[in-house]
């Protein structure tokens, strides 16, 4: 489904994301984790096409785009979610959602009749008519997932979609991206909330200072010396590794 292989993007002389690679295959949940300013959000904004790479490639479904518009991107079925959400505030929730669904239609009625049912699939049937101010936060990142849905994607980015929900909504989200993927939407995110990157993640890659540290399923990621370092520093790692060795020697 996605190809990233050695994407590099440059700041002035920060690099920002340094020779990258990862893969995603047609229907899986991959997670990309790291600290804070690990580069995460820039390396999916690199993937979907809002910041020009430096080096590397990106193939979705075997066809190189770097280089594409966003829009074109998206019309490939490549569309990313943002971490801060920006409704349209004047707007009701059926038109947030209907401008993502005027990726697929032309006409204003098969555009809100889109709409309704991708509302239905994300719990906001009932919300419809209520403007996109009026939402809590749960209610706006349940719209931008709803936008992101509504252009008909293959491949979906997450970026930080349980950020500063309570664990009863966190819940709820990750059973609604479990449905998602169930629908045939291939997921790939970015997430700090690490009970639900375990939880969904069949594979994961770890990120930190712009490099991929590790990757590999969520057992084996949980357990690597260099991602407690970059989470926890040095001497959390050096003192887990050894309660690690006490309890196989003991």
């Amino acid at each position: 489904m996605l190809k990233v292989k050695g994407l590099t993007k440059i700041f002035g002389g920060l690099r920002a994301v340094d020779n990258a690679s990862l893969e995603v295959a047609a229907g899986q949940i991959v997670s990309l984790i790291g600290p804070n300013g690990a580069g995460k959000t820039t390396l999916f904004a690199s993937i979907a096409g809002f910041h020009k790479i430096n080096e590397g490639q990106v193939e979705l479904l075997g066809k190189n785009i770097v280089g594409l518009e966003v829009h074109e991107i998206a019309r490939l079925g490549m569309v990313r979610t943002f971490q801060i959400t920006q409704p349209f505030a004047k707007l009701s929730v059926l038109e947030n959602i209907a401008v993502g669904a005027y990726q697929q239609f032309s006409s204003r009625n098969q555009a809100h009749a889109h709409a309704r049912l991708i509302a239905e699939k994300v719990g906001m049937a009932g919300m419809l008519d209520q403007p996109a101010s009026e939402l809590t936060v749960a209610g706006r990142k349940r719209l931008e997932l709803a936008r992101a849905l509504a252009t008909g994607p293959k491949l979906l980015l997450l970026d930080e979609v349980m950020a500063g929900l309570n664990p009863q909504e966190i819940i709820e989200i990750i059973a609604l991206i479990r449905s998602i993927r169930d629908s045939g939407v291939t997921i790939l995110l970015i997430e700090h909330v690490m009970h639900a990157v375990m939880s969904l993640s069949e594979y994961i890659y770890v990120l930190s200072y712009g490099k991929i540290i590790a990757e590999g399923k969520p057992e084996e990621v949980v357990n690597n010396r260099e991602v407690i370092e970059a989470y926890l520093g040095r001497g959390a790692a050096d003192q887990m590794t050894g309660q690690a060795q006490g309890v196989e020697h003991a």
